[in-house]
């Protein structure tokens, strides 16, 4: 267990940000912070603002997800690899993780103990998709300090609480509930800072301006995905300096021909499919961050490669990336059809 230090310090620095006026509709304008003085800071990778945050985070970060890991959770093995491919994100300048599950955050506070420092940690331990937690106070208290203790950890970078999908969403009351809750844990220092997963994208422009709690959004933005030419949710997040870190780059895997299966017969196209998504995602000015779900140590450095690689697509590469991802729009299952409505955003 870490000493209470760095809480003391990061309350200092929140209240700083507050006293520069975030309030929804009146965003700072703040320098942009120095990369080299991030965490796990490497020349090769590229860090971007989390939004008003003054937090640097790498362009290619980590999902808390592990679909495909031929382990079980329970097992040494899975726990070892969860390590090595930590490990490995820190070594090449990754240097976020989003966890959002009480299961992901015990998972990946294990997997870095030794090099807390290290990392900027992202995580919901209850999710406001359940509505008696949601539309508690109490309970989405308890809900972090049990986060907080359970994993050893002293203090999370990013408190994001998972709210409902977009058929069944929160309820008025259950959301100013969850902005509440939000608002204790960074006066308390247990949340340097705040914000919200959400697949609604109806909603994200209206709440970003109402909720200055909404610091950052974690919020698809895949392979396919386009701006909006106008009433683009963009707008809003570029006016009002929120962060943005996109999930689902590869759609579950629906990108590559193995669907995401790891060593398969197909893995040198699959990572170039993975690079070529990532150069396209990063191609977004909004985004903080993309996340993928990262299952072994080549895959992360296949995903740092692609921050070196030129944005720019060549005429031969544009072909080719429009028909992946038509293929991957296509191939999106029942349980996943929600996110063809990210095409445009």
């Amino acid at each position: 267990m870490h000493t209470q230090t760095p809480r003391r310090e990061f309350m200092r620095t929140a209240a700083g940000a507050a006293g520069a006026a975030v309030l929804a509709g009146n965003a700072p304008s703040l320098p942009a912070p120095d990369a080299r003085k991030t965490r796990s800071y490497n020349e090769n990778m590229e860090y971007r603002p989390l939004g008003r945050t003054g937090l640097m985070i790498s362009a290619i970060s980590i999902g808390g997800h592990w679909k495909r890991i031929p382990f079980k959770t329970s097992s040494e093995d899975f726990r070892k690899n969860r390590r090595a491919v930590m490990n490995a994100c820190l070594d090449h300048g990754i240097n976020y993780v989003d966890a959002c599950s009480a299961g992901e955050v015990m998972v990946y506070a294990e997997a870095v103990k030794d090099r807390r420092e290290e990392v900027f940690m992202g995580f919901d331990w209850t999710m406001g998709r359940d509505p008696e937690i949601a539309g508690s106070l109490e309970r989405m208290k308890q809900g972090l300090d049990e986060g907080l203790r359970k994993s050893g950890l002293d203090y999370v970078d990013l408190w994001r609480v998972t709210l409902r999908e977009q058929t069944t969403q929160n309820s008025e009351r259950e959301i100013e509930t969850v902005m509440a809750a939000l608002d204790w844990g960074k006066k308390t220092g247990k949340a340097r800072f705040t914000g919200i997963a959400t697949h609604h994208r109806p909603w994200i422009a209206a709440a970003v301006a109402k909720y200055s709690q909404i610091e950052v959004v974690v919020t698809p933005y895949s392979a396919g995905s386009k701006e909006k030419p106008a009433g683009s949710m963009f707008d809003a997040l570029r006016k009002l300096n929120v962060g943005m870190i996109g999930i689902k780059p590869f759609a579950s895997g629906n990108l590559f021909a193995s669907r995401g299966t790891p060593d398969s017969p197909t893995r040198q196209d699959d990572d170039q499919r993975a690079r070529m998504a990532l150069r396209y995602v990063l191609c977004c000015d909004v985004l903080s961050a993309s996340i993928p779900g990262l299952i072994t140590v080549e895959q992360v450095k296949n995903a740092a490669a692609a921050v070196r690689e030129r944005r720019q697509f060549e005429s031969a590469e544009v072909a080719r990336y429009e028909k992946l991802t038509a293929g991957m729009w296509q191939r999106l299952p029942d349980d996943y059809s929600w996110l063809r409505s990210w095409e445009w955003v």
